[in-house]
């Protein structure tokens, strides 16, 4: 399976560098609509920072990033955010002390359109607004088997249930893309074959790109639809599950060759 003609998501030759660490190299990648695409490679090859390229955390260097048709270049987090790209995590990053309620209601007025003036008067619009922003949190929360959790603190909650609470966070933005960043990172097995069941189930019900980072091998056969392989920045190898994770360079970026430690290459001459 080749990249998508018209893609949702474009990076065409991104680069980004940490002092003398090329982090990414020339990286083009390219997600589609409503596609599931696995972004894999070994510890620190540079996925969580395509990632935060993606999001404004990190400008690149070089090259660009395109979304829906426009360049993200110069934007800001909550900027990108309201155009319709949402993430979690690898670290959970709820907010612990406020309610599982809170937790979704804050997402929702990223697309709020009463402005302070409402907010401080309380009048009708704003009463109007705060009451279908609440009647669809708890719908969210139904759907994805929180509602009983409502009135608790996220911190309280088991781990399996705070990594599909940050979803239904991300998901409370109305993304066209959602970014999930190793989703499966703590989980035992009962509850990454619930998190597979999760993840197809959003895709399908929100009709949303998803690009998957992920270490856990079993979940990215188990979801993804096209794989991009990264090792210290570099694209290796893309296509179908099945192709990707036999190619030769992956198996060493993954298992070594012959046993030998693998080298960083070098990072590209300053121009």
């Amino acid at each position: 399976m080749n990249a998508p003609a018209s893609p949702l998501l474009e990076l065409r030759g991104c680069t980004i560098r940490f002092g003398g660490l090329t982090a990414v190299s020339g990286l083009d990648l390219a997600v589609g609509e409503r596609e599931l695409l696995g972004l894999i490679g070994p510890n620190g090859a540079g996925k969580t920072t395509v990632f935060n390229l993606i999001t404004g955390v990190y400008r690149p260097a070089a090259g660009n990033i395109r979304f829906a048709g426009s360049s993200l270049a110069g934007l800001r987090p909550c900027q990108i955010a309201s155009l319709g790209i949402a993430r979690t995590f690898q670290n959970i990053r709820l907010f612990p002390s406020m309610t599982v309620f809170d937790n979704v209601r804050v997402a929702f007025h990223l697309h709020l359109l009463s402005g302070i003036a409402h907010a401080l008067w309380r009048g009708r619009t704003f009463r109007a607004e705060e009451e279908s922003i609440e009647s669809r949190v708890m719908e969210m929360l139904e759907i994805f088997r929180l509602g009983r959790h409502r009135g608790a603190a996220a911190h309280s909650l088991p781990y399996g249930d705070q990594r599909r609470l940050e979803i239904v966070r991300a998901l409370a933005t109305r993304p066209r893309l959602l970014l999930l960043d190793e989703p499966a990172a703590g989980m035992n097995p009962s509850e990454k074959s619930e998190l597979m069941r999760l993840i197809r189930f959003v895709q399908e019900r929100y009709r949303i790109a998803v690009l998957l980072v992920e270490h856990d091998m079993h979940v990215v056969r188990g979801v993804c639809q096209r794989l991009v392989v990264l090792d210290y920045g570099v694209k290796l190898a893309e296509g179908v599950p099945e192709d990707v994770l036999r190619h030769p360079k992956v198996v060493a970026a993954y298992l070594g060759e012959q046993n030998t430690p693998r080298r960083a290459p070098a990072a590209p001459a300053e121009s």
